[in-house]
């Protein structure tokens, strides 16, 4: 089969399509012809080498399926040639999707929602998780109450105010000003112009004083220390980045504040909440660019690039 190999730690350059080997199905697997995946910062991120000590090169990466099942292996039960599947890779635990096949435990499997395409469910499983994992389970947000998402109009942003709508909440969010019609098509009620105005100030005029009930970091930077002169009293704080400078949190404590760091858990349930979300017409994965196989490193440089002009995902077409 073809596949994308990362011989080495660098910049897109370092990847090299190669035939490799075919994958068999062991006990409890199901192999899956892939027929799309997708790019997120998590696989730029392993791709220059920041978790060197989880990734053995050369390997496989990418964090995104969806695809027909070709066989399974002894045992398995939940499905059969020809499903149609979508599922998030085990993160730092055997090959991963950029590749025409993946293996996987049956577990971590789940049915993909008719109505998506395999381009657009690819879209969703690892950010549609990682919202999930971070707004309910987490932040347990809960109907009337009011969040800030930043980065809205990017991958796992454009998802989160789906959400966040869907559960009931006001939402707030940071994009550019080109992007607020965008983040107004997925719900967003108010928009902040985050090259022009502070969020704090935003918010606290918008919640007359009271500030948000959560908020949900995408993008890193100082967004922990100042989370706080945004938050309400017993507010709670979600980040998905991993922030390596100290961060200075003493103004949560006025807050009673709870602080969450979320890193996307597999499970075959969360794909199915997701799906309900889909049938109820609540959610759809927005695909903002198309690339092939062989021009992974292509989308690796343009999701990296801060002017990329991209809305929701960069999706990967591996096969017709």
């Amino acid at each position: 089969m073809k596949a994308l190999l990362l011989k080495s730690f660098g910049g897109p350059e370092s990847f090299e399509l190669s035939e490799v080997p075919t994958p068999v199905p062991q006990a409890g697997q199901v192999l899956v012809r892939v027929h799309a995946t997708s790019i997120n910062p998590l696989d730029f991120q392993v791709r220059r080498g920041d978790y060197p000590d989880l990734v053995q090169l050369p390997t496989i990466t990418g964090h995104d399926v969806s695809g027909v099942v070709e066989a399974v292996g002894p045992g398995g039960t939940s499905f059969a040639p020809g499903d149609e599947v979508w599922y998030t890779p085990q993160i730092f635990d055997g090959p991963g999707s950029y590749a025409e096949y993946h293996v996987a435990h049956e577990s971590i499997v789940a049915r993909k929602p008719a109505s998506l395409s395999h381009l657009e469910a690819a879209s969703l499983t690892l950010v549609g998780g990682t919202a999930w994992e971070a707004l309910v389970v987490r932040a347990a947000l809960r109907v009337g109450e009011s969040i800030l998402i930043h980065g809205g109009a990017g991958g796992v942003g454009h998802v989160a105010i789906q959400m966040a709508k869907a559960i009931g909440a006001r939402v707030f969010t940071t994009v550019r000003e080109a992007n607020f019609e965008f983040a107004k098509s997925l719900g967003a009620d108010v928009m902040i112009d985050y090259e022009k105005e502070d969020y704090v100030d935003v918010i606290m005029r918008e919640t007359a004083g009271r500030g948000v009930d959560v908020v949900f970091d995408t993008i890193g930077g100082n967004t922990l220390s100042r989370s706080p002169d945004a938050l309400a009293q017993l507010g709670r704080v979600v980040s998905i980045v991993d922030i390596a400078q100290p961060q200075n949190v003493v103004q949560a404590w006025g807050k009673n504040a709870s602080y969450h760091f979320v890193f996307t858990r597999q499970n075959r349930g969360k794909l199915d909440e997701l799906s309900a979300l889909i049938e109820r017409g609540q959610l759809r994965p927005h695909v903002g660019a198309v690339y092939s196989l062989a021009d992974i490193p292509l989308a690796h440089a343009r999701l990296e690039s801060r002017d990329n002009g991209l809305q929701g995902k960069i999706a990967i077409s591996v096969a017709p």
